[in-house]
């Protein structure tokens, strides 16, 4: 039906053979725009487009690649949404080939019928569609993600007080710490450094373990020490 501009219209026989020569075939990239309630040409100019264009006939299909009273090409057609009526415009009911002129019209203006379109009313032309002045619309922003909250320095937790204790054989209570290793009857820090490959030795260890261990000869069963 239309090229960038729409050419859908055929005045006369000898006009619509110059017409098909030079742009039967060239599809169309038009967007398909919305028209608002009311109508964008009356009905009697639509009545007048048809009668320029094919005698008036809404049901005309003379094999020429133009169909239907305003005789639309099945790429404009399916452009401007006609697919939805029918599969082409002269299958489609002559309100429903309007409705789809007049999205038509609303995005082409009455060039998309050079010969015929003259009297059409044009109001509703915004000179590339309704969509062409939507504004970008902001991608949707993602939440951010959820950061875990940041967990104590094993230092720190070492650092506090214990809650828990142990008895010695004397009866006295000494800090029983939170650490990995649980300390056994006749344990010593160097056995346990060596044992475990702590790097650094019993000093490490007692170093490691100063909230726990007073004395580095004197650790007891049931003692829990850090050993890193």
């Amino acid at each position: 039906m239309l090229t960038n501009k729409a050419k859908h219209r055929r005045p006369s026989k000898v006009t619509r053979i110059l017409s098909l020569a030079g742009v039967a075939g060239v599809a169309v990239a038009a967007p398909l725009v919305a028209t608002g309630s009311a109508s964008a040409a009356t009905a009697s100019e639509w009545d007048a487009v048809a009668q320029c264009e094919s005698g008036g006939n809404w049901s005309i299909n003379t094999g020429n690649g133009f169909y239907g009273g305003l005789q639309f090409t099945p790429s404009t057609w399916a452009a401007f949404g006609g697919t939805a009526y029918a599969s082409s415009a002269d299958q489609a009911t002559k309100e429903q080939q309007i409705a789809v002129a007049e999205k038509v019209l609303a995005g082409q203006g009455k060039g998309a019928w050079p010969n015929c379109g003259t009297g059409l009313s044009n109001a509703a032309y915004n000179g590339g569609g309704a969509e062409a002045e939507k504004p970008a619309e902001k991608p949707a922003e993602q939440a951010a993600p959820e950061r875990p909250e940041p967990r104590a320095d094993r230092s720190e937790q070492r650092t506090a007080p214990a809650e828990e204790t142990v008895e010695t054989p004397t009866g006295e209570t000494v800090a029983k710490g939170d650490g990995e290793y649980k300390v056994v009857k006749g344990d010593t820090l160097s056995q346990i450094a060596k044992a475990e490959n702590v790097e650094g030795g019993w000093k490490k260890l007692f170093e490691l373990n100063k909230d726990v261990v007073d004395n580095a000869d004197l650790i007891f069963p049931g003692q829990q020490l850090h050993l890193s």
